[in-house]
């Protein structure tokens, strides 16, 4: 039983700072989540529902929005609970659940990002292709990729984590990162093939941002053409750029501050570095998407338009 950890329960000491307040905390995190559900949801249903939405790029933006809520649920309950209760605490198999989550949820955006950013390219650039290529069958494997990619990956890296003997039980975060568990090892030599991993995921997600970007440099060569395809550049690119430049922000800063960073930062102010991932992408992404995108703008409209005329007749008795 060498390689099984002695470590059962894993100490959260990002809560220290904040148990003074942590009934605001508590009220103002509760009613974010369920803005990140209501709106999340809210497009998955619209797309869902209508039939003029099943099309590719929208229903890849639903996929967008079922991976907000799985990244989500895996940390706002857990942290809500922690903030409620007296020690905050996350047994040995709940926390490499939830680093599982965590990495699995930022990859699989990125993932969803590269897929999108192909789909634009196919539309713009190769749009006699289109159709041709981006079938039902091609879509269904490239989500399939998007989803299962991510997680099988960061299952290695979990899996190589459980392996590891541990000596020391405290993580100075408000929820698990695999690589601050790998950081509790016993002995440094053991943690060499999780680095290895590590940077090799790195590496593989950085050839998403660069394909990402080579699509881009085609799509804005593509698009000062004609005055039509700058329109529909403007109209379905912009806001997955604009998704795009959020995510790497917010994930390169957590990563090199994880990496690099210094810990005399006030924990607060750590806390937030550390969760940004979960707070900005998961509400700006659909707001963007459901302003920018014309066909769902006009179905939420539409939406509130029918409710109102459905109300006219008691309204204007005589018309």
């Amino acid at each position: 039983m060498d390689n099984v950890s002695v470590v059962r329960i894993f100490t959260l000491s990002g809560f220290n700072e904040t148990m003074n307040i942590r009934l605001t905390i508590f009220s103002l995190t509760l009613m974010y989540y369920c803005m990140i559900i209501l709106i999340n949801m809210s497009l998955v249903v619209i797309i869902v529902l209508d039939e003029n939405l099943h099309e590719p790029m929208y229903i890849l933006l639903s996929s967008f929005c079922i991976n907000a809520l799985y990244g989500t649920t895996g940390f706002y309950p857990k942290f809500l609970l922690d903030l409620l209760s007296s020690s905050q605490e996350i047994s040995y198999e709940g926390c490499l659940l939830q680093a599982l989550i965590m990495y699995s949820f930022a990859c699989c955006d990125l993932s969803i990002l590269a897929v999108m950013a192909f789909d634009r390219y196919l539309a713009i650039c190769r749009p006699l292709h289109y159709h041709f290529f981006m079938t039902k069958r091609r879509l269904s494997q490239l989500m399939c990729f998007s989803w299962l990619t991510p997680l099988c990956i960061i299952s290695i890296s979990i899996l190589l984590t459980s392996r590891l003997t541990l000596c020391r039980s405290k993580i100075e975060k408000v929820f698990c990162v695999n690589w601050v568990i790998v950081k509790l090892a016993c002995s440094d030599t053991d943690t060499l093939l999780n680095s290895v991993v590590s940077y090799a995921t790195i590496i593989i997600y950085m050839s998403h941002g660069f394909f990402i970007m080579w699509t881009y440099m085609h799509l804005i060569k593509t698009s000062v053409r004609s005055k039509e395809d700058r329109a529909k550049f403007m109209q379905t690119s912009v806001p997955h750029m604009t998704s795009l430049i959020t995510f790497l922000i917010v994930i390169v800063f957590d990563l090199m501050y994880m990496r690099f960073g210094s810990a005399d930062l006030p924990q607060s102010l750590q806390n937030f570095i550390a969760i940004e991932f979960l707070v900005i992408p998961p509400v700006m992404n659909p707001l963007i998407y459901g302003f920018k995108l014309t066909k769902i703008r006009n179905k939420i409209l539409s939406f509130y338009f029918v409710r109102d005329t459905s109300l006219s007749p008691i309204i204007y008795p005589g018309k």
